[in-house]
């Protein structure tokens, strides 16, 4: 039996990582932080997105096959990685094909103006983001959103602000 990996799309401040660590709990699976794994391979050297658009390439293979690894183990995985395009999409979908794996999306569908209330409080809670998590980073980032489709071939569970 091959395990199934669950990964998340939502905008900045939409509660992926929240989220994947309580999926991990409910479904007693691996639970893999890109942030986690960025700030432990790389300390101190993402200041742009252009720094975590280099460096997040650079971890992708690793996890690629540590993830499959995982998974041919049969046991599940949540990956707390963006999903947020449909590159980021179609590199999950061709990690599960490679190795025969289920998989499920979560789709964070929240408004924006939740999404900066959600990083002003994390400001708080976490100092340490404060000059990554405001309005203009999140307006940059946002401008490269993609909503997942349908006609991507994607296991979508939608969660809105109300359910």
């Amino acid at each position: 039996m091959i395990g199934k990996l669950v990964f998340f799309c939502g905008k900045m401040g939409a509660g992926k990582s929240t989220k994947s660590k309580q999926v991990a709990i409910d479904r007693n699976a691996v639970l893999i932080s890109e942030d986690e794994w960025l700030a432990a391979l790389y300390p101190g050297k993402i200041a742009t997105l252009k720094d975590y658009v280099t460096y997040s390439s650079l971890l992708k293979p690793l996890v690629r096959k540590h993830v499959q690894r995982i998974l041919l183990t049969g046991t599940n995985v949540v990956m707390d990685f963006p999903a947020n395009t449909q590159t980021q999409r179609a590199w999950f979908s061709s990690l599960v094909f490679e190795v025969g794996a289920e998989h499920e999306l979560i789709y964070l569908q929240v408004s924006n103006e939740q999404c900066l209330k959600q990083l002003a409080q994390r400001r708080i809670e976490q100092p340490e983001r404060a000059a990554f998590d405001t309005k203009e980073v999140f307006n940059h980032i946002t401008q490269y959103f993609e909503e997942p489709r349908k006609d991507e071939g994607l296991n979508m569970i939608v969660v809105t602000e109300n359910t």
